[in-house]
């Protein structure tokens, strides 16, 4: 079995999170997210619209994605791939090199972005709008 771990946020869920999700499941045969937590977001300086617990609710109801765990730390990721002995990391392609060091422990993908697509683009549509 081919294992498959991806990172992020995933606030706003939004059709490029699907697409790299989708893609990332495709590559193997289980798919496991792990999600920031709210206390790693605040080290990020980071704000998600909905809770941690929210949004692992909202991932673990797509069907291409097997588990979902807490992202706490940026270290975590090597502990990680070997507990959950991961065979392919997979990342957006505006992360490309960044975990290269990672090629050590798994494979290592990074995928392109869907276009014209980010959670910050819709929070900057929204506040725009004139309702």
């Amino acid at each position: 079995m081919k294992k498959v771990i991806t990172y992020g946020t995933f606030d706003l869920i939004h059709m490029g999170h699907i697409n790299i999700l989708r893609r990332a499941r495709a590559l193997g045969d289980h798919l496991t997210v792990a999600v920031s937590s709210d206390d790693f977001n605040t080290l990020k300086h980071k704000q998600a619209y909905y809770s941690y617990e929210d949004r692992k609710e909202i991932l673990e109801s797509l069907r291409f994605v097997d588990e979902v765990i807490p992202e706490c730390s940026w270290d975590q990721k090597i502990e990680d791939i070997k507990k959950y002995d991961i065979d392919l990391f997979v990342m957006g392609g505006d992360w490309e090199g960044e975990f290269d060091f990672l090629k050590e422990y798994c494979e290592v993908k990074y995928l392109p972005r869907t276009e014209g697509i980010s959670t910050t683009k819709t929070k900057t549509d929204l506040s725009h709008r004139n309702v």
